[in-house]
């Protein structure tokens, strides 16, 4: 969406408008000026009335326009905030077009009269009581001319505003009055002259406000050393927060240079998104240090610190200094030697890839206590999560180092996709959220080439996971309007980061690899330090394609897959009366198929996309190459040749795209087969993709129930991580539907049978004698871990005693002999089955250690106990204790909600402690969406539903998607137990393999 162009404009007054309209009299003689003079003497006294009346009412009127939290506030607060038009006088019903002219600071986006050019800022930080003072000057040019200033700024407290002319007659224009207005967070100067076109100012604006308390703006953190509280205070701008710490143009298109000045006690050091140009001591013991001028870059990718952190470094052959700042004791034990490392390798891996260079002299990375996301990318200063940064190669897991890895890739990334270039508007942030996220599995693979991360586990943990979301009516389109500022938190969910990231891969698999970086290198040299748009992505990518000799028009493509919600699922049917065809069609993929009843509106819409269908077919010993159809229509007949009596038919070769793909039971029945006697014939990728499938389908009633469990017959014969890991992402899906129906043990002991054979020929993992995960062989890894989680988590008696084992070993010798791998499910089935001393013991270990990877594993299991008064102080204790990140708070109580006998304890905790999780989270919807979501998706009786729509209606319905998302979920669990658990039952009381 581009900025509105909502100019003000200078209209005359109603007086100035009656006089127009009189007409010129002709001349009288003198008899009839005489005979009228006392006509003319009334006439006068009309007009020199009315004249009064019209003056008084136009300063009325003005002062109503300058004054708007008596008048305009309470007007606003009036009207209706439910609509759906673009407009903003469909949204403002009642505003007349010179209403939006004369206020233009009730708009949700800043008028386009300005644009700001440079900001020099200047900041005074007190840690003593957690406040600062600012002063910031900004250069504008005027695009329009208006009489009115009008910027962000939110919870600050301004002490004076003023305007200067940058032209011939510099100097200070008056003021007729400024102000702020709060339910669009802008500070207004009103100017008693317009400003002019083409021509420059300077606002001067001076400041005082907090250090927040809460995760956004310019917010304070606290960590111990040595037994010593020690605080520090770092920034959160992203999406909206950075008006919480200056007044500025707080939207991503008003790109501008800064220039920041930080003074602080001596004792501190302070960072920002630039090195240092030059640092003042004063004589009081403070320190000023003057950051160099950054490039041009939207404010929310502006960052500063005020800490006592320490840093190691490292440099890339092209002179960029790295840093890593971290709590010194982190430093000291070498937590941040890792990440440093691999960051050196990513700027020359994008450098190389993109073929663009890193744009600044250096690049900070700082690890935080507390953080509302995993990390930010601001240009310069990334800000991670400690648990996300830091690294204890002998204490931390292989999936441990796996996670971190990814986000490291994924923050650089930004450098180039987000921070150089940057989204218009906040509809598209999947241009920047996608990418990162599909690096994250490229990024990785140049890191670590044998993990094999973008062609195996990119489908477990990015397609397989966002389709279970996108296939719920309450999704939405990629793109999506932003009508109101609350809006804005709303774009940052799993749909813009995973189905971004699937369907950037889908579209690089039908570029070719070539193309796709050809198109991607023009596009950020386009639009290198400003803004674009999805259609300016697609441009490119039909340009490079149009270079190689191939016509296809991407934005016709992708449009479908973009402004859409939701996914298709492909049918693929063979026809018995026609030689060689098999009819292809394609609908709408939805869980619940009473959504569609019950919505029909939202369903009326022809959902229908180009879908690039791969396929392949094959027998007992042997698979053919791949070939491409493009599917367009609802329903297509295509002839295949080679295609034999008793040969199976195979799509979405390696899950490429971003779709399900079904077919006839009787190739359902080739296929499971052909996994029994010889899977290797099927790759892997397309293994876990029809676990994946499968389950899925006869989910939402695609297919019959017994498919999907007859289909996992053959992991005992499975050698490969990827398709285990798709079964038990499965499987722990049904377990949650399943483990309080009487029959459960039918279904416990079939998964049993299945893991059993594996989980012995792998056995246990033993500690390295030199304790480091870098030597782990992730394949053998990660799939005996796998299994083991498998076999405890459904009941292994010897993996339970296996876990109990290793528990009392460490407890009677203090010493932790558990392998890092397996760790977290050790403790987990320790404390779940022995007594409340293992319980305290595990909880005195999470006090103790300083590793942030073994105290998140530690506090994890926790959650594990059987003992609900357990439970209950967990939870209790995890809200208010500083000491525990805001992550692992949402992450405690979602996992005791997945612990069987915390489940309604979880539930009963969140819905009681709303109103203070949903203040602290309230403004992070990313993570209270988590926590919704986690709470909920267990919930799968009808009285469980009402209480859930009862609980939304007492809370007046906040974090609206989530919720919404939340009783769709509970909505086809309740209505899967009532179509499909006695037939799911049936078929495991007469299966042989049970």
């Amino acid at each position: 969406m581009g900025i509105e162009e909502n100019s003000v404009r200078n209209g005359r007054g109603p007086s100035d408008q009656w006089a127009d309209s009189v007409a010129v009299r002709p001349r009288t003689t003198e008899r009839h000026i005489t005979v009228h003079k006392r006509l003319v003497l009334g006439f006068a006294i009309s007009i020199l009335t009315l004249i009064v009346v019209t003056v008084v009412a136009v300063l009325l009127g003005l002062r109503f326009d300058e004054c708007p939290e008596e008048g305009a506030a309470a007007a606003a607060a009036a009207r209706p905030s439910n609509t759906s038009s673009r407009s903003n006088a469909a949204r403002e019903p009642h505003a007349t077009h010179r209403d939006e002219d004369a206020q233009p600071w009730r708009h949700v986006r800043l008028p386009a009269s300005l644009r700001p050019r440079h900001y020099e800022l200047r900041l005074s930080v007190y840690m003593d009581n957690f406040t600062f003072s600012g002063e910031v000057t900004i250069e504008v040019e005027c695009v329009s001319a208006t009489r009115f200033v009008v910027l962000h700024a939110d919870r600050l407290e301004v002490e004076r505003a003023a305007v200067y002319s940058d032209g011939k007659k510099p100097g200070a224009l008056r003021v007729s009055r400024h102000f702020r207005y709060p339910p669009t967070q802008v500070y207004v100067i009103a100017l008693h002259r317009e400003l002019k076109p083409l021509r420059t100012y300077k606002v001067n604006i001076t400041f005082v406000a907090q250090i927040e308390n809460e995760l956004l703006g310019f917010f304070r953190s606290a960590y111990v050393l040595n037994g010593e509280r020690r605080y520090l205070a770092v920034t959160q701008f992203s999406p909206t927060h950075a008006r919480k710490a200056f007044p500025c143009f707080d939207e991503p298109i008003y790109k501008a240079a800064f220039k920041i000045s930080l003074k602080h006690e001596s004792s501190y050091v302070s960072l920002s998104n630039m090195p240092v140009e030059a640092s003042v001591m004063d004589e009081d013991g403070w320190v000023t240090n003057h950051f160099s001028r950054t490039p041009r870059m939207s404010t929310y990718y502006l960052a500063w610190a005020v800490c006592n952190f320490t840093y190691r470094e490292a440099f890339t052959e092209s002179g960029v200094v790295i840093r890593l700042y971290a709590r010194p004791n982190a430093i000291e034990r070498g937590s941040a030697d890792y990440a440093l490392q691999i960051t050196k390798r990513l700027l020359h891996f994008y450098e190389d890839y993109f073929k663009v260079k890193y744009s600044l002299p250096k690049l900070d990375l700082l690890a935080v206590p507390k953080h509302p996301y995993a990390a930010m990318e601001n240009w310069g200063l990334s800000v991670f999560v400690e648990q996300k940064i830091l690294l204890d190669p002998e204490v931390s897991s292989f999936s441990y180092l796996m996670e971190l890895t990814m986000v490291v890739v994924h923050e650089i990334c930004h450098q180039w996709f987000g921070d150089l270039v940057t989204p218009v508007w906040w509809e598209d942030v999947w241009l920047k959220e996608g990418f990162a996220h599909f690096f994250e599995y490229v990024g990785t693979d140049f890191l670590f080439p044998k993990w094999n991360m973008e062609k195996q586990r990119f489908l477990t943990d990015v397609l397989h996971e966002v389709m279970l979301l996108d296939g719920l009516a309450s999704s939405h389109p990629i793109s999506q309007q932003v009508y109101q500022a609350t809006d804005i938190d709303r774009v940052f969910d799993w749909i813009a980061y995973k189905k971004g990231a699937a369907l950037i891969r889908m579209l690089a698999n039908v570029m070719g690899q070539p193309v796709f970086q050809r198109g991607l290198n023009d596009y950020l040299m386009t639009h290198m330090y400003g803004n674009a748009a999805r259609d300016d992505l697609w441009n490119k990518f039909s340009e490079a394609l149009k270079r190689e000799g191939k016509d296809i028009n991407i934005k016709e493509v992708m449009d479908h897959w973009t402004l859409q919600m939701g996914y298709p699922v492909v049918t693929i049917t063979k026809n018995e009366s026609l030689d060689n065809t098999v009819t292809i069609s394609q609908e709408h993929f939805v869980y619940d198929v009473d959504a569609k009843i019950r919505n029909p509106e939202l369903f009326n819409v022809s959902f229908q996309w180009q879908i690039p269908l791969t396929f392949a077919m094959g027998n007992s010993s042997h698979m053919s190459s791949e070939s491409v159809i493009w599917v367009s229509s609802r329903t297509e007949l295509h002839k295949i040749s080679l295609m034999d009596e008793g040969m199976w038919l195979l799509g979405n070769i390696n899950q490429t795209g971003y779709f399900r793909v079904n077919y006839d039971l009787e190739n359902w029945r080739l296929l499971i087969n052909q996994l029994m006697k010889n899977p290797a014939i099927i790759s892997v990728g397309n293994r876990a993709g029809l676990i994946d499938d499968v389950f899925n389908l006869a989910r939402a009633g695609y297919l019959p129930q017994n498919i999907p469990l007859e289909i996992i017959c053959y992991l005992p014969q499975e050698r490969e991580f990827l398709p285990w890991h798709a079964a038990s992402r499965a499987l722990y899906q049904l377990d949650k539907l399943l483990d309080r129906t009487e029959e459960y043990s039918l279904f416990s002991d079939y998964v049993l049978k299945q893991v059993a054979a594996m989980y012995h020929r792998l056995g246990w993992p033993v500690s390295s004698s030199n304790g480091s995960i870098m030597q782990a062989a992730y394949q053998t890894e990660e799939l005996q871990r796998e299994v083991i989680m498998l076999a405890c988590s459904f009941g292994n008696k010897h993996c339970h005693r296996q876990a109990v084992a290793l528990i009392s070993d460490w407890i009677s010798s203090n010493k932790n002999r558990i392998p890092p791998n397996v760790r977290d499910i050790v403790y987990c089935t320790g404390v779940s089955l022995m007594d409340e001393d293992v319980w305290e013991f595990i909880w005195m270990k999470f006090h103790s250690t300083s590793a942030v990877s073994e105290k998140k594993v530690l506090l994890e299991a926790l959650t594990c106990s059987d003992d609900t008064y357990l439970l209950n102080r967990l939870l209790n204790l995890s809200l208010t204790s500083d000491l525990v990140p805001d992550q692992d708070v949402i992450d405690v109580i979602i996992h005791v909600g997945r612990n069987p006998h915390g489940r309604h304890l979880a539930w009963r905790y969140f819905r009681e402690k709303w109103d203070i999780l949903n203040s602290r989270y309230g403004e992070a919807l990313f993570m209270n969406s988590k926590l919704i979501n986690g709470v909920t998706e267990f919930l799968n009786t009808e009285s469980e539903l009402n209480e859930l729509k009862d609980f939304i209606r007492s809370s007046g319905g906040g974090a609206g998607p989530a919720f919404a998302r939340a009783i769709e979920i509970v909505e086809a669990n309740v209505q899967w137990h009532r179509l499909y658990e006695q037939s799911f039952y049936q078929w495991l009381r007469k299966s042989p393999n049970s």
